[in-house]
């Protein structure tokens, strides 16, 4: 199958790295290589690019299509929690930008065997980003404790039936192993309340969601870099990530209005004396969103929002 995705703010994204053409990108997580295109177009001889990706097929894609740029461009396989030991080991140390698109591709999507989607009921219960992990959705869903299922499927997926769900999977498993999508459909509908079910789009969005953040830690990734990858930036540079719910979002925006104004003084205080200092500034006040443009041509972009800073 090939890899399609429609690369979400493509032109917002890439406008907003404000691209030097001798500059030094970093798309961390590469896809199939959309946005870096857009990058590359922009580069002059001086310029250089390095994208990331954990998916062997985003990483064969991404290649193919970049290939007219192979001179200027770098691409490893591995997480972007990785960024800084892959750019040492490119001999790099500061960035012009950094792209990160935190959104599940449409090929991964539009695969069944990846498990992402609920809307193939015949599928495996996978949701692996990196088919070298070990762990997958099936494991989560057939082995982890009642509790820790409901804890997952609360915070990850905001699901107000979270309780209820998992305690439907624990006992549905103990009769047998859940072993695909639609199996696990058809517990999470029965959780649900029919009126619910009726009005609220499909009941197993929320838990699909939570499944596949948990199991590729993406929330615990973005927290713990994307203060780093601040640092990695030169002076003048840009890092815009887009993300696709609330609690991606939240991350970013919190972790850039902390940068931007560190300060832990009390309010009351005259002048700073803790001493710590502005990374940067943030230049998307409110998120960037799609364009009914956009929206129009591709539905999965309606919850995409774009945010922007700059180091100083």
């Amino acid at each position: 199958m090939e890899f399609n995705h429609y690369s979400v703010l493509l032109h917002e994204t890439v406008d907003g790295l404000g691209i030097k053409p001798n500059g030094i990108y970093v798309d961390g997580t590469l896809g199939g290589g959309g946005h870096a295109y857009e990058v590359c177009k922009r580069l002059g001889d001086g310029g250089r690019f390095i994208g990331i990706d954990q998916d062997a097929d985003a990483i064969k894609a991404a290649s193919e299509r970049l290939k007219e740029f192979s001179d200027k461009v770098t691409i490893v396989r591995s997480n972007y929690a990785d960024m800084r030991r892959v750019l040492d080991n490119l001999g790099i140390h500061k960035v012009d930008g950094i792209v990160l698109d935190l959104g599940v591709s449409s090929f991964q999507l539009d695969t069944p065997e990846r498990g992402f989607t609920y809307r193939v009921e015949d599928a495996p219960l996978d949701m692996r980003m990196d088919d070298r992990q070990t762990l997958t959705a099936k494991t989560i869903i057939n082995e982890y404790s009642e509790a820790e299922l409901f804890r997952i499927i609360r915070d990850y997926g905001e699901d107000k039936f979270a309780k209820n769900i998992a305690k439907h999977i624990v006992a549905e498993r103990a009769k047998k192993p859940i072993e695909t999508t639609g199996e696990l459909n058809e517990i999470i509908s029965a959780a649900i309340p029919a009126k619910v079910r009726a009005t609220g789009g499909h009941p197993s969005k929320r838990t699909y969601q939570a499944i596949r953040i948990a199991l590729n830690r993406e929330l615990d990734v973005l927290q713990d870099n994307l203060d780093d990858m601040i640092e990695l930036l030169n002076e003048g540079g840009r890092i815009c990530i887009i993300t696709f719910h609330s609690l991606e979002d939240r991350i970013v925006k919190t972790i850039f209005k902390k940068n931007e104004n560190p300060c832990t003084c009390p309010s009351n205080f005259p002048v700073c004396v803790c001493g710590n200092k502005s990374k940067g500034q943030v230049i998307s006040r409110k998120p960037i969103l799609p364009s009914q443009e956009e929206l129009e041509q591709n539905k999965r972009s309606k919850s995409a929002k774009l945010r922007i800073f700059e180091k100083k």
